[in-house]
């Protein structure tokens, strides 16, 4: 996945085992595997006797997505919230607002989707809750972040992402789960504006 955060691989991009065994210097049956479970993910499509591509979701599939990513990062954030109050436990998500911060500031798009990932890593970890470790994964927001890359997604997301961890850390459920359904919709918003006429 972070191969499409680095831009390494890209929606639409056929793999060849040959070369992505060469890539990550495994052998083509742990390739295989790897497509297999990518492909029950969703993340790629396997076509027969042609190989592997990545999954590209058109405009209205993209939308679908963030309909069901809407709903379950408000649920998120509430959940999160309910554990915030404790320093202890909120350290992870400080970090990760600091470092998403931070590179911001350096414009490092590799750094901030990094800190974006530990940043939903630690909303995962406080939330507590195994349904959401297990389904969150399973939305496919890693091909929409790398089909839409909009020069103003990575300063809403960043404002976005401070208010959700606002709202966590001060234990508040109501207001986490409105920023966090409030960020996904930002994020369509976003893409809709800059999406092609029909």
């Amino acid at each position: 996945m972070s191969g499409l955060d680095t831009q390494a691989f890209i929606p639409g991009q056929r793999l060849v085992e040959a070369d992505l065994s060469a890539h990550f210097g495994v052998g083509r049956n742990s390739v295989r595997e790897a497509l297999q479970r990518l492909a029950a993910e969703g993340v790629v499509i396997l076509l027969r006797h042609r190989g592997a591509v990545i999954r590209s979701l058109g405009l209205q599939d993209t939308l679908d997505v963030l309909d069901v990513a809407e709903r379950m990062t408000g649920l998120l954030a509430r959940s999160a919230a309910r554990a915030g109050r404790s320093r202890d436990r909120n350290a992870q998500l400080r970090q990760a607002v600091k470092d998403l911060v931070a590179a911001d500031r350096s414009q490092d798009a590799s750094g901030f989707s990094r800190a974006r990932r530990n940043f939903y890593r630690a909303l995962l970890q406080l939330s507590g809750s195994q349904e959401l470790r297990r389904l969150f994964p399973a939305i496919h927001m890693p091909i929409v972040h790398a089909q839409h890359r909009l020069p103003t997604l990575q300063k809403l997301r960043l404002d976005d992402y401070r208010h959700i961890a606002r709202a966590v850390v001060s234990g508040d459920e109501e207001a986490a789960d409105a920023a966090g359904s409030d960020h996904v919709r930002n994020v369509r918003a976003a893409i809709l504006e800059n999406a092609p006429p029909p």
